[in-house]
């Protein structure tokens, strides 16, 4: 079998629609208001705030377009943990055994086989949960990102980027989506969400284990793993639409990342991360919004 896959050698039957991370933020449909989310993301678009904010206020059920937004959700929760147990799997065969560079100890690949079990799991239960919130396999498309990270020919900055920041986003989205189960009055969303959000904080604190453990006496190696999860951070904070803000349609999980290993710095640091990301996909839109009234002979609008 060949060992260290591309994106591009991931099977995928018909039912699925991949698009790369580029086209997906780049697509003029994503310069929307705030009908996804709740009145206060209205209200402050229209009080002195500025008309491009991406990703601002909360998503509650009586928004009006609040089902579509946690239906497409939930699609790339499913599609997320397939890549996650694919880069599990892969971290498992791709490396020998052993304490070189392009090695990994034998109880680490035990743990990724453990990841590969859980994750096959969340697979199971998020396809009954698409079905649950009235979706299917497809209707959403999958960015193929996470896998992407998992690409890396180094097992020290897979674990970077998979497990400390895509897979602490996840418990930042599962935390979410419990939430938004519970304020909805739906127990069967909220029960397994909470569920997988524990198996999504053990396989955080397993990256954060293993990342000091591999590092212990090369502290420029895990400079170059955490500099690599910050850039992982920061491409995939949601355009800023995960940060610490209280109308932020994700929030920060500072509790579940503080049992997952995250120091209070580290956590901060990726606050102030998707801050930035948040001003950029503002200025994007901004610029798209005003090309689009440029070659509609009308003005845009005033921010």
């Amino acid at each position: 079998m060949k060992r260290h896959l591309t994106v591009e050698d991931l099977a995928r039957d018909g039912r699925f629609v991949r698009v790369n991370m580029e086209d997906r933020m780049n697509d003029p449909r994503n310069v929307g208001g705030p009908g996804a989310y709740g009145r206060d993301a209205a209200e402050q678009a229209g009080e002195g705030g500025r008309a491009g904010r991406v990703g601002l206020g909360r998503m509650v059920p009586d928004a009006p377009n609040a089902p579509d937004a946690a239906r497409s959700l939930m699609h790339g929760i499913f599609v997320g943990e397939i890549q996650a147990l694919e880069g599990a799997g892969r971290t498992c065969y791709d490396f020998d055994l052993g304490d070189g560079a392009d090695q990994v100890p034998y109880a680490l690949k035990l743990d990724m086989a453990r990841q590969c079990w859980d994750e096959a799991r969340h697979c199971e239960i998020s396809v009954k949960l698409t079905e649950w919130m009235g979706t299917e396999i497809g209707e959403f498309t999958e960015s193929p990102f996470l896998f992407q990270a998992a690409c890396n020919p180094d097992a020290l900055l897979r674990l970077a980027g998979v497990n400390r920041a895509l897979e602490g986003l996840a418990i930042d989205v599962f935390n979410t989506m419990r939430d938004f189960g519970d304020k909805a009055g739906d127990p069967v969303l909220e029960f397994c969400e909470d569920w997988m959000l524990a198996d999504e904080v053990t396989h955080v604190k397993m990256g954060s284990d293993w990342m000091r453990k591999l590092t212990v006496n090369d502290p420029e190696r895990r400079a170059r793993a955490l500099e690599f999860q910050s850039v992982v951070d920061k491409l995939f904070s949601l355009g800023g639409g995960r940060s610490d803000d209280e109308d932020s349609p994700i929030r920060l999980a500072r509790r579940f990342r503080q049992m997952a290993g995250f120091t209070d710095s580290e956590i901060d640091e990726i606050a102030e991360v998707s801050r930035q990301a948040r001003n950029e996909a503002e200025d994007r839109v901004a610029a798209r919004r005003a090309a689009m009234a440029a070659a509609a002979g009308s003005s845009p609008p005033a921010s």
